[in-house]
């Protein structure tokens, strides 16, 4: 269950502006990659778009990833939104280097994929390890282009 190189924590909120402006007063940030971005994707619900705010934040080697909810298939997210304008830990993402041998062997981890999307350059997928470690493990892979474009070294 537990493998690849963890690098970011993300988490949930309805009010993404509150949530980057209480980072900036709170940390050393630099910089703030913010968007909304459709993304299609495969749920329980079945194949489809959903759209989410999101911004990535990095503080020394942790990326931190905001997430608001729009519309569509969003519901691993609507489900554990805080009432107010907080954040809420939601997941932490592990980057893994092989994913045709990664995404081989999910089904025997025994853990549901909730989420599951990508392209050619980034592939990932959330598992639902709540039970154990009382929140989801998201998993991805990216060509080493698309790591420097969201920050990494």
């Amino acid at each position: 269950m537990f493998e690849g190189q963890h690098y970011q924590n993300g988490y949930i909120t309805r009010n993404i502006e509150k949530a980057i402006e209480r980072f900036r007063q709170n940390s050393d940030v630099v910089e703030v990659a913010s968007y909304e971005v459709p993304v299609e994707i495969t749920t329980a619900k079945g194949k489809g778009t959903a759209v989410s705010k999101l911004a990535f934040i990095w503080v020394n080697n942790l990326q931190y990833e905001l997430i608001e909810p729009v519309s569509g298939l969003v519901d691993v997210y609507t489900d554990e939104l805080p009432d107010d304008d907080s954040v809420k830990f939601h997941h932490s993402c592990m980057r893994v280097a092989d994913w045709d041998d990664f995404r081989s062997r999910v089904d025997e981890m025994g853990y549901p994929v909730v989420i599951e999307g990508g392209s050619d350059q980034l592939k990932f997928l959330y598992l639902d390890a709540r039970e154990v470690v009382g929140h989801y493990l998201e998993y991805v892979w990216m060509t080493p282009e698309r790591w420097k474009v969201l920050g990494g070294s």
